[in-house]
Formats: C-alpha cells, sequence, structure tokens
C-alpha cells in the first residue's frame, strides 16, 4: 500500500499582488509617512493588499480595516496612480476608502481576518487585533495601546 502525504497549500501574501518594486515603494512610504520600524511596514502594506483585495473582489463594504492595518491602505491610495490602475487591473473600477463609521470591535476584526483567510490569504492576527493575548481595545483600533 502507498501512502500519499498530502503538501500543505501555501498561502497566498498581498505583496504578491503587487510587482516587488511597487511593494518596496509602499513599504517604505508606510514606514516613513507613519512611522513604522521597515519590518512592521513590510507587515502592514502585505496585510493592506491582501484585504483591499478582498474587499473590492468581493464588494464586501461591510469589512474595515484595524487600525494597525489602515495605514496600508491608505499609502496605497496616496500613490494615486499606481492604486487606479491596480483596482482596474483585478476588479475593473476603483476601490474608494469610506470610512467605517462602525468601533473597530474584536468581532468585526476576528470576521475581517476570517474572511481574509478564507480568501487565501496568510493573516497577520497581530495586525488584526485577533491574537489570544490581544489587550482590547488596544490591539483593535480604538485605545492608545500597543497591544500587538
Amino acid at each position: 500500500m502507498t501512502t500519499v502525504v498530502e503538501s500543505p497549500v501555501a498561502l497566498r501574501h498581498g505583496r504578491d499582488l503587487v510587482s516587488p518594486e511597487l511593494f518596496e515603494r509602499l513599504a517604505a512610504f508606510c514606514a516613513d509617512e507613519y512611522g513604522l520600524e521597515r519590518v512592521v511596514a513590510d507587515r502592514v502594506m502585505d496585510q493592506a493588499i491582501a484585504f483591499v483585495y478582498v474587499l473590492g473582489s468581493q464588494k464586501a463594504y461591510d469589512m474595515a480595516p484595524s487600525e494597525r492595518v489602515d495605514p496600508g491602505w491608505h499609502s496605497f491610495m496616496l500613490h494615486t496612480q499606481e492604486y487606479a490602475a491596480w483596482c482596474q487591473e483585478q476588479f475593473g473600477y476603483f476601490v474608494h476608502h469610506s470610512p467605517n463609521a462602525r468601533v473597530r470591535t474584536r468581532p468585526l476584526m476576528v470576521s475581517v481576518a476570517d474572511r481574509v483567510a478564507a480568501a487565501g490569504f496568510e493573516v497577520d492576527a497581530r495586525l488584526w487585533g485577533t491574537t489570544a493575548e490581544c489587550n482590547q481595545p488596544a490591539c483593535c483600533g480604538d485605545g492608545d495601546g500597543d497591544g500587538c
């Protein structure tokens, strides 16, 4: 009898949805603009691109980014030509950033992170405020603390 070992499915990364050159420019901008260490800015940009992809491809306007991921979306949008072209290429329309008036709660962030994961993307739970050690509300976007 032969045993077949299934190899794990590789998760997608938001950064792979843009060129390496564009990702570098976006992450550097995010780091400078928001005072983030570069390694953190890389993670933020990766999650933001994955988030916008899910939002745009599913027209999921009930989604909201965490406070930690939102600077990545802002960084991408501030590169307007690249962002507009990417949206057109991916979805056929421009994905607007309409601030979600709902408070960023842990359940909302868990829901959004789950939807990003369901689309096949790796989720950095520390940036979504969904890790077990998250000290609400600091992780989820409404507090002052570092939390994640």
